[in-house]
């Protein structure tokens, strides 16, 4: 508990204290060290501030302040013993167990991952807390926090993943997202990690950490590359520069991670030599300004909460969000007055604009520590394989062919090669659902096995294969740097429909899942762009889709698989290009900001992350069969069965129509016929609109269960089992026609539940999010409706 929570009478030993710098510093020598007794001894009348005793003195904290002091009481003493009697078996419950816990409960650090987009940050998380978190080599991967624990000699870690960020300023939803978290949770320690091929820029980051006067250690990661590349850098020395430890480290195979923990153990008891408290020299004049602005800020009673001198540096470069958490407390305004005369007489004297002043003088500190700390290997450029590589695959004429020739590849892999295992699974359900009909009277339950979870369920993981296959090649190409080169050489085609360069590494994340792809926008600043990708990505063909494209084109085009799956995929992008660029000029309001966006090196993806992240894919893909797809299927099967299921008189086809779902399905029919779709497709298109791999399954169940009907009989009875079995079955029942008009409607219609919820987590308003799922909805019929229309004319 805090220190503030302790009643009157009550006793307490401390834990840790919060805070930052001076305020830490101070507290700190007044007594509240852990493992020390301290007594609430009473409350001011107006219940702050609080007096306590400690070390046989008395002294009295402002609430606020006490509320940085972590303790543990007796009452916590004897909760801990009594559900760890084994660990304990005979501490009493007294001082020394309460003595016993401030001990284990300070051996317990908190650490957050700090740094640049793509310097490996979750490499590092994934081999320190043994995750599966999404690593990619470009930005935008970890778009929120990622928590972890373990233990490491007899410490209990607590890690968080931030987000990648640049700065700490307010310009994007991470660097915001990153510095709110700094400074709400205190973190006992700051793991700030760098990319040690890319030091000039990740230590800006590093530079404003400083200003926030917070324990660091500088984890200098991806240290492999650049002792290949022959480059020298005098760690220690930096290390004295900074004021903080550097640990060399590579993430990607584990190298260097006991070491890192070990020094941020010794950081946090206070026994690391290098670790300093600094100030980034900006210049005498700034550095005036700075101070002038500070100690009106102290006086204003802002040391409890972040560093003043951060906040001051904040101030003057104009930052939006912190000037209005300062004005809030500022009641006679002399701060802000203040901040606007500096910058006024800086930008009078000097000609310059102080926030821009700021930023040159903080990359002159850096420029004078690489110069003293860093020697290049001039005889070996380290860019020279990827300058290599950039002239071939963004080129003006080869960089769209070879992108849609590595498409093609992608598509024509996961169908091809999935073809095999697929046809096994398959094969394997068709036992199976053999095995229930003959060991089983008909009825109820036996149609339920059958028809209900076999057909359904088995009719849809029957994919996981190609589900498998397109993950791994979405993994190679994000983990090798390819993925920014495609948002490269797209930027211009984006920008001219309203679009941002980085809303295509989004939008190519679609392809996968729309829910991570939509989070992923975060990494766009302009909120124009941010809104436009959300509002077009449920337009990218997802990989939910793949079960219902897989039935239709078997049915009916099973001579082009790959090509006509590559054209879905490219109308879902055409289509999203023409809707930003429609919503951009009447819907979306707003100027766009500049494309700037890093290029990272070509990096060999590992065969551990690419294999981990394909099966972490696969595992979500099969627990979402047990749970969304099992219970639909259940449900669809019961619809559908009801209320005439045992009436022997009519036929399955009769049953069906009769049924629940048939009424439906009847009911929604009218709307559906101009795209050339009956009452059972526009049921498992409704029925898709919670999961879209429930469409496949909603057809699954349906065939299934008339496989007696009167197109089955014309052609003896016999058929294939499984999926095969229900392509064979669709071909009875839709035209090449009617299949292709599904096909455009399942890619463009609205995305699954999870995905709107996103779009709503993300814009902030339901009103988007409904007006995604309407539009898709619109756009899904008319495109269909013409499609099929048209092509009835003409054949």
């Amino acid at each position: 508990m805090l220190l503030s929570d302790l009643q009157s009478g009550q006793e307490g030993v401390v834990v840790r204290v919060a805070g930052h710098g001076a305020f830490r510093k101070r507290i700190i020598e007044m007594g509240f060290v852990k493992g020390t007794t301290v007594r609430s001894v009473l409350n001011a009348p107006l219940n702050d501030p609080i007096k306590y005793k400690i070390m046989d003195f008395e002294v009295s904290l402002r609430r606020n302040d006490a509320m940085k002091i972590e303790i543990v009481t007796l009452d916590e003493a004897k909760q801990w013993l009594a559900s760890d009697t084994e660990a304990q078996p005979t501490l009493p419950c007294d001082r020394p167990a309460l003595e016993e816990l401030a001990a284990v409960r300070s051996k317990t650090i908190n650490v957050a991952l700090v740094g640049n987009p793509n310097c490996g940050k979750t490499s590092i998380f994934n081999v320190a807390a043994h995750a599966h978190e999404r690593v990619g080599n470009y930005s935008g991967v970890t778009v929120d926090e990622k928590l972890g624990t373990f233990q490491h000699k007899g410490y209990t870690f607590n890690l968080v993943d931030l987000p990648g960020t640049y700065s700490l300023s307010a310009y994007s939803p991470e660097e915001l997202y990153v510095r709110n978290h700094l400074i709400d949770k205190s973190p006992d320690v700051i793991l700030n990690v760098v990319d040690a091929g890319n030091l000039s820029r990740n230590l800006y980051l590093t530079t404003q950490l400083i200003d926030m006067d917070m324990t660091m250690v500088m984890a200098l990661n991806m240290y492999d590359e650049l002792k290949r590349s022959g480059d020298k850098l005098d760690i220690d020395q930096l290390s004295t520069l900074l004021g903080m430890p550097i640990v060399p480290t590579t993430g990607r195979s584990g190298e260097g991670i006991d070491k890192l923990f070990d020094t941020i153990i010794a950081v946090f008891e206070g026994k690391e030599k290098h670790e300093r408290h600094i100030h980034i020299n900006h210049g005498s004049t700034l550095e005036q300004n700075i101070r002038a602005l500070r100690t009106e800020i102290y006086n204003h009673g802002f040391s409890d909460q972040l560093s003043t001198r951060f906040l001051s540096i904040k101030l003057l470069e104009n930052d939006k969000q912190l000037i209005d958490l300062v004005g809030k407390r500022d009641n006679d305004g002399s701060i802000m007055k203040l901040r606007q005369e500096l910058s006024d007489n800086y930008l009078e004297k000097n000609g310059n604009d102080i926030e821009n002043a700021i930023t040159d003088a903080k990359y002159g500190f850096i420029r004078g520590a690489m110069a003293e700390c860093y020697e290049k290997n001039k005889q070996v450029d380290s860019h020279v394989l990827t300058e290599k590589i950039d002239a071939v695959v963004t080129n003006r004429w080869l960089g769209y062919p070879i992108f849609l020739f590595l498409l093609f590849i992608t598509f024509y892999c996961t169908f091809s090669l999935g073809a095999y295992p697929m046809d096994w699974i398959d094969a394997l359900f068709g036992w199976l659902g053999d095995l229930v009909s003959n060991n089983m009277n008909e009825g109820p339950l036996r149609s339920l096995l059958v028809d209900g979870i076999i057909g359904g369920v088995g009719g849809v993981i029957v994919f996981l294969p190609n589900i498998l296959i397109l993950y791994l090649f979405i993994s190679i190409m994000e983990d090798s740097g390819y993925m920014a080169r495609a948002a490269f050489i797209m930027d211009k085609m984006m920008h001219k429909m309203g679009l941002h360069g980085k809303s295509f590494i989004p939008m190519i994340m679609g392809f996968g899942c729309s829910v991570p792809a939509i989070m992923a926008t975060r990494t766009i600043e302009d909120r124009k762009s941010r809104l436009l990708t959300i509002l077009v990505i449920p337009l990218m063909s997802c990989s939910a889709r793949i079960p219902t494209y897989v039935i239709l084109i078997s049915a009916f085009f099973s001579q082009h698989v790959a090509l006509i799956i590559m054209g879905l995929y490219m109308l879902g992008l055409i289509m999203a290009v023409l809707m930003a660029k429609l919503f951009s000029r009447f819907v979306v309001k707003g100027e766009s900001l500049p494309f700037v966006m890093e290029l990272p090196p070509y990096r060999m993806p590992t065969a551990k992350a690419v294999v981990r992240h394909t099966w972490e894919k696969g595992k979500e893909y099969l627990k979402k069969m047990g749970t969304i797809i099992l219970a639909a299927s259940i449900i669809i099967w019961a619809l559908g069965y009801f209320p005439h299921g045992n009436d022997n008189a009519l036929s399955a086809k009769e049953k069906m129509e009769q049924s629940y779902l048939g009424k439906v399905g009847r009911f929604i029919e009218p709307a559906m016929q101009p795209a050339g779709m009956d009452w059972k497709q526009s049921v498992a298109l409704l029925t898709g609109a919670a999961a879209k791999e429930v469409v496949a399954s909603t057809m699954g169940v349906l065939y299934s269960s008339i496989e007696e009907s009167d197109q089955m009989a014309d052609d003896g009875g016999n058929s294939e089992e499984g999926a095969l079995r229900i392509s064979q079955l669709i071909s009875h029942n839709m035209t090449p026609l009617s299949a292709a008009g599904m096909l455009i409607f399942v890619l463009l219609y609205m995305p699954c539940l999870s995905a709107i919820i996103a779009v709503k987590n993300e814009t902030g308003s339901w009103r988007w999010a409904l007006f995604t799922a309407f539009y898709t909805i619109a756009l899904a019929w008319i495109c269909s409706t013409f499609f099929y229309q048209i092509g009835s004319l003409l054949l």
